[in-house]
């Protein structure tokens, strides 16, 4: 299964439901509107008039050639002229504007106040934050408030909206010249710092780099073992202290074996820790600077990895990191539990902050790239 069909089926298995919120907004306030309506709202305004009109003035000529053809079926002749519905067009669009068929009718709403208010409650139930919703339902009324809307055509808005407030920060982890570029990776207790690591240093050394690990997390003996389990399952080196060891001084080693060694990058673990707990704040300020008397530039790229189920707590949690270790980017991990998604809008929109990748797994390729197309389509549950 692809990385895209796992984000569709995982992202909202048991959560926020947002694609059954907009069919349900429709659907209250909306009412059916039959075949040919709906394509006279669309596109297909333009198609049926010049056609007819133009061809017999411009080119008098072919019309006898053609009269062969119809004549020797007399009963099929007077079936056109009822053709007031064009039969190709039809199915075609109905199947884009609906996804279901061609005869089928179609429910619009009207898209006023109340439908508005209804959507921005939706997007804030979904963690998009209060300032984004309003930003995404208020660009999505520009131009378009009192007309009919369908159900794919909300979500397409909606997700043409989100694609575009995520395209700018959708960029892979940046590779420097510089060695060992030194990866510092933080985050809060449990949102999965380890796994990432693990999962990151693997691909970085299918693609050819050399990879050293620090397991920084000196206090919690099961995340130095998962680690080394990572580390043996992709051939990369885990460098340990022992318990209760301080993690700025094995930072410190850590940058001096990379360094000897030749490696590529050196990837540092960090103990979890609560925003709100000043004295490991200030422990993980340490390991900063410590690395900073080998290297002024270190860390190169300090990771900020986000546990998705926590909604919009992630948003104090990128502002305190970003305080005091200068965070480079994020990393969202547990998008296939009960995560609303929206959260990830809401990080953009505010920070700007580029998301490397995303994780809907335990397994090593539930770990890929940010495609801000494929999460908006997977958030709205737009029709591929």
């Amino acid at each position: 299964m692809s990385f895209f069909n796992k984000l569709k089926t995982r992202l909202f298995k048991s959560s926020s439901k947002l694609e059954e919120g907009l069919d349900a907004i429709i659907e209250e306030g909306g009412e059916e509107v039959a075949a040919d309506e709906a394509m006279e709202e669309g596109v297909v305004e333009t198609a049926p008039e010049p056609v007819v009109e133009d061809e017999p003035v411009a080119d008098p000529e072919p019309a006898p050639e053609r009269v062969p053809e119809v004549t020797p079926e007399p009963d099929v002749v007077p079936e056109p002229v009822a053709a007031s519905e064009p039969a190709t067009p039809k199915p075609g669009i109905l199947a884009r504007l609906t996804g279901r068929g061609g005869a089928a009718p179609v429910v619009k709403r009207v898209l006023d106040d109340d439908m508005l208010e209804q959507l921005e409650e939706l997007l804030i139930a979904s963690d998009m934050g209060v300032e984004t919703a309003l930003r995404v339902t208020a660009n999505i009324a520009e131009g378009r408030f009192g007309k009919r809307l369908s159900t794919d055509e909300i979500k397409r808005l909606l997700a043409q909206e989100v694609s575009r407030i995520m395209e700018p920060v959708a960029r892979p982890m940046p590779l420097y010249p510089t060695t060992p570029q030194v990866v510092l990776v933080v985050g809060v207790n449990g949102s999965g710092k380890t796994t990432t690591i693990g999962k990151l240093a693997s691909q970085f050394r299918a693609a050819g780099k050399s990879v050293v690990i620090a397991a920084g997390d000196t206090f919690r003996a099961a995340a130095v073992e998962q680690l080394q389990v990572w580390g043996e399952r992709a051939g990369v080196p885990v460098l340990t202290a022992p318990e209760g060891s301080d993690p700025a001084s094995l930072a410190f080693d850590a940058m001096t074996k990379a360094q000897e060694d030749g490696a590529d990058l050196l990837m540092i673990d960090t103990a979890g820790r609560l925003q709100n707990r000043q004295d490991l704040m200030e422990e993980l300020a340490k390991i900063v600077r410590v690395i900073r008397k080998k290297d002024e530039n270190a860390p190169h790229n300090t990771l900020l990895v986000l546990d998705a189920t926590t909604g919009q707590n992630a948003v104090s949690q990128v502002e305190t990191f970003q305080k005091l270790a200068d965070v480079s980017g994020l990393v969202m991990t547990k998008l296939d539990g009960t995560a609303k998604g929206g959260i990830l809008v809401s990080l953009a929109d505010k920070f700007g902050l580029p998301i490397h990748a995303i994780g809907v797994g335990e397994q090593i390729d539930d770990l890929a790239p940010f495609d801000p197309e494929e999460f908006a389509a997977a958030l709205t549950g737009l029709k591929s």
